[in-house]
């Protein structure tokens, strides 16, 4: 009993936590009203969001549809919004010892650490969501969830569809990767996949073509902005989407987040590294509290959960 007792007591010592913020898909109807109507803090946040983006985005959040708020120029500021009010009304006094975010959640994450205001990072979601449209226009494309596959099958279809961009965008989980490109290249790479025996190849209905080189028109307007805005070291880890590797230089950081819209989400990389470094508790910031903590199952249930 004495072994076992010093064994746990020695793992609470060096488990770590971290916070996840999650991106585009965790947005709901009337998300954030009840903490607009229960704090002060938070109405603080959703009303200075107001006058930053110069649209009333907290009655779209409150008040609008489920199509009002699939528009990429309304959900990134929507989602980050929620993912910071949730954090710093609901946890404010904890400080994790790392931080990540998947796609746009690494901006909540980066001002989670500190290495962002919430004013600077919500104008620069803003501007990526923008830009993001953008892009669509000038590069249409789209994106397909494959099911059941191993990533080295997955990937290596992609790199084999000719005179088309297609690419692995998003490793989420074992066995659920997001393919990304033109509307041509993803519809033959399904075609492909099905027949390599994946359980699913199904075209998301989203915008355009997320982290692929489609994305480059976007990834140069964001990079200008990001080079005006002010970055601080973090406080904490920050693991990174493009590597999957945990960083506090702000100068490293802000490279990462700009090469961030051309690459892949490395989520999977990104949990499993975390785990290596003993981050074994999992508090998930934003949405329903439950996107992330059900990839992050999926790639480990042996690690704590938690929602705020």
């Amino acid at each position: 009993m004495l072994n076992v007792y010093i064994f746990a007591t020695n793992l609470l010592k060096i488990m770590k936590q971290a916070f996840v913020f999650p991106g585009q898909a965790a947005q709901f109807e009337g998300m954030g009203k009840d903490l607009y109507e229960n704090s002060a803090i938070a109405k603080k946040l959703f009303d200075n969001a107001d006058k930053i983006l110069g649209f009333k985005l907290s009655d779209i959040m409150f008040n609008g549809s489920l199509e009002d708020l699939k528009q990429t120029k309304i959900t990134q500021p929507a989602v980050f919004v929620h993912s910071i009010a949730k954090k710093m009304v609901l946890a404010s006094d904890i400080k994790p010892d790392a931080v990540a975010g998947h796609s746009l959640g690494e901006f909540s994450a980066l001002v989670s650490a500190g290495v962002l205001s919430y004013e600077d990072g919500l104008s620069l979601v803003n501007k990526r969501a923008l830009a993001m449209q953008r892009a669509c226009e000038i590069n249409p494309g789209t994106m397909a969830a494959v099911l059941g596959l191993a990533d080295e099958i997955v990937e290596d279809v992609c790199q084999n569809i000719k005179n088309d961009v297609v690419v692995a965008a998003n490793y989420n989980c074992p066995g659920q990767l997001v393919i990304s490109g033109t509307i041509n290249g993803v519809e033959k790479a399904c075609e492909i996949l099905k027949e390599k025996g994946a359980k699913r190849a199904l075209i998301l209905q989203v915008g355009g073509a997320f982290h692929s080189p489609l994305m480059l028109p976007a990834q140069e307007d964001l990079a200008n902005a990001i080079e005006k805005t002010n970055f601080n070291d973090a406080d904490s880890d920050v693991y990174q989407n493009y590597d999957a590797q945990p960083y506090k230089d702000s100068s490293l950081i802000k490279q990462n987040l700009i090469k961030q819209l051309t690459s892949p989400v490395r989520w999977t990389q990104t949990i499993q590294n975390m785990i290596k470094n003993d981050v074994l508790s999992y508090t998930e910031s934003g949405g329903t509290g439950k996107v992330l903590l059900g990839m992050i199952k999926q790639i480990n249930k042996e690690v704590e959960m938690n929602t705020l």
